[in-house]
């Protein structure tokens, strides 16, 4: 779901066990930014675009910054204004096709940690690890409201309240890749969990795969 912490725990994962982490629904707003600074009329511009869009990852103080045509724009993704449009760009068919294919390629090296929508559903079905992370929508909108705080935007929290729960319903109803628990991902809801306690619980259930 969203702003349940799906990058913060990925990140500390992968540093855990010194793996790579993969933020793929900043891929997601990466296109969607592409989409907006652009001013594209319609989808079905943006899709004829698609292939002048290069999506990487820098690394910058020990921490992974997402880039567009070789421009940081880990700032930019992260406004509410993004926020409010990455839910319909990524139910463009097209759109989670690239991408997809982009997570796919830099999953074949392996020992990477990946966060995002449909990573242990669509995009790593086989994966040895899947967690279905979640929390109550009290404790997403505190944290995503003083995350945006943090960051300068002064948003009321039933504005955030209401982007969640509209970003969850598209997210969960579209028809292209959905929303959904897969059968084998174990439920972590971290409503009363911190830092520490998450990544505990996700080092052990490493460790019991591990002894497998």
């Amino acid at each position: 779901h969203s702003s349940c912490g799906k990058s913060t725990l990925a990140r500390m994962l992968a540093q855990a066990l010194d793996y790579i982490y993969v933020d793929s629904g900043a891929m997601y707003r990466a296109v969607t930014l592409f989409y907006l600074e652009n001013q594209i009329p319609d989808h079905a511009t943006l899709v004829s675009l698609l292939d002048t869009i290069r999506i990487g990852f820098i690394l910058k103080n020990h921490h992974s910054r997402t880039t567009i045509n070789e421009q940081d724009v880990e700032d930019k993704i992260r406004t509410m204004a993004v926020s409010e449009l990455v839910s319909e760009i990524s139910t463009i068919s097209a759109v989670r096709k690239k991408l997809v294919k982009e997570q796919r390629r830099l999953g074949q090296i392996g020992g990477i940690v990946m966060d995002g929508r449909d990573i242990g559903t669509v995009v790593f079905p086989n994966a040895d690890l899947k967690i279905f992370l979640t929390a109550s929508i009290d404790i997403r909108t505190a944290r995503r409201h003083k995350e945006l705080l943090t960051k300068g935007f002064d948003l009321s929290k039933d504005d955030v309240r209401k982007n969640l729960i509209k970003r969850d319903l598209m997210d969960s109803t579209r028809a292209d890749s959905p929303l959904y628990r897969a059968k084998d991902a174990r439920i972590l809801d971290n409503t009363r969990l911190d830092k520490a306690d998450q990544l505990a619980i996700a080092l052990k259930w490493v460790t019991e795969l591990r002894k497998k």
